[in-house]
């Protein structure tokens, strides 16, 4: 039996990438947060 190959860190980023775009309310809560974020900073 051969030993599961190592993932790079790439690879983990773009994973995480594509279950994040999948997820609508991760989305909104990310985009939620970035417009705060921006509204603070325009103050």
């Amino acid at each position: 039996m051969r030993k599961p190959r190592k993932r790079s860190f790439a690879d983990l980023v773009s994973e995480n990438k594509r279950q994040i775009l999948k997820d609508q309310a991760a989305m909104e809560k990310i985009e939620a947060r970035l417009e705060q974020k921006h509204l603070n900073k325009a103050e």
